[in-house]
């Protein structure tokens, strides 16, 4: 269906209308409603990475409303399960621990829909999004032809995937497979959810860990406009991980592909001083550093002015350069 100046929906509560809004139900109806659609062309989830860095997006928004859940196949060890790229992360999490299939429940929580999931390589409490896909199924919009990308061809690394890159922008997802274990796996690495005692562990006892452990460090967006986490953990060399650890021996570091070190930007952030920091209607969350938050009325322009401060002293201190992991959309 198109709409015309249409509000977009986004979690910081930034005013954003898009000149030409089309939201699919099929791949049919996406076919349908391409040839009529004006450039630049923008699809999006359920707003909650992005940040419209200007009130009116002139080109197309278009939004996957595909949200039927099926199973495609089921045996011993795996069950593999199609989700529509419309369908909402969380309810697909919930979803997948009601029937007792283990790889998504750390995951619980995060906000947006399986088709940006995909696209983002979302990840929480040491699980990827990556680690339970089988296949990403797409739209080429300039062949106008679906196309399978295997979870190896979608070139996934952190926060990042093919689908980000230039040449991959081009493909619409569709709806996503993923493979489930149908025998007990748990990924407890991370410290929230080392606490649960073996006696109570089951999928649901980790999925209520790892909600009430989000909850109590990221604002409800329904409350407070903001868009999760708005920085990247930044990746450093080694030789730069061992020269920060000299200076910050409580430096928290983890290890990286390719012998490259994994900082915390939230750490990096609150040693400057900036958890709970305000500017003009924007400010750091007080209960964590790596969020963004809209106090009220806040504009486009103030919390960029935000974010580049927390760089800039964040490059400063620690000489390691930030990267927002939201989605900066500009004018259309």
């Amino acid at each position: 269906m198109i709409y015309k100046d249409k509000p977009v929906y986004n979690t910081f509560g930034l005013e954003a209308v898009a000149g030409t809004y089309v939201e699919y139900c099929s791949a049919e109806e996406l076919l349908r409603d391409i040839p009529d659609a004006p450039r630049p062309w923008l699809h999006v989830g359920g707003g909650s990475n992005l940040l419209f860095a200007h009130p009116r997006f002139e080109g197309t928004v278009f939004h996957n409303a595909m949200n039927a859940i099926e199973v495609l196949s089921e045996d011993e060890e795996s069950v593999v399960v199609r989700a529509g790229g419309g369908v909402v992360w969380d309810f697909f999490v919930q979803w997948c621990v009601n029937h007792g299939w283990y790889g998504a429940e750390n995951l619980s929580l995060i906000p947006g829909e399986v088709g940006a999931a995909a696209v983002q390589n979302i990840g929480a409490y040491g699980a990827e999004v990556k680690d339970i896909i089988e296949r990403v199924e797409t739209l080429d919009t300039e062949t106008l032809r679906e196309r399978a990308f295997s979870r190896e061809e979608c070139g996934y690394g952190y926060r990042s995937s093919f689908f980000k890159s230039e040449a991959g922008r081009r493909f619409f997802v569709l709806s996503v497979v993923f493979r489930l274990s149908v025998v007990p796996k748990f990924n407890l690495g991370y410290g929230a959810l080392k606490d649960i005692d073996s006696p109570s562990l089951t999928l649901a006892a980790v999925r209520e860990k790892v909600i009430a452990t989000r909850e109590a460090k990221l604002p409800d967006p329904e409350q407070i406009g903001s868009a999760g986490s708005f920085f990247m953990n930044p990746v450093v060399s080694r030789q730069k991980a061992e020269s920060l650890l000299a200076e910050y021996p409580d430096m928290p570091q983890y290890p990286a592909p390719d012998g490259m070190v994994k900082l915390s930007a939230g750490w990096m952030i609150d040693r400057c001083g900036l958890k709970g920091y305000l500017r003009a209607n924007a400010g750091v969350y007080e209960k964590q550093a790596l969020v963004l938050v809209n106090l009220g009325g806040a504009t486009s322009e103030e919390i960029l002015a935000l974010a580049n401060q927390v760089i800039d002293t964040v490059r400063d201190k620690f000489g390691v350069t930030l990267h927002p992991e939201v989605q900066i959309i500009k004018k259309g």
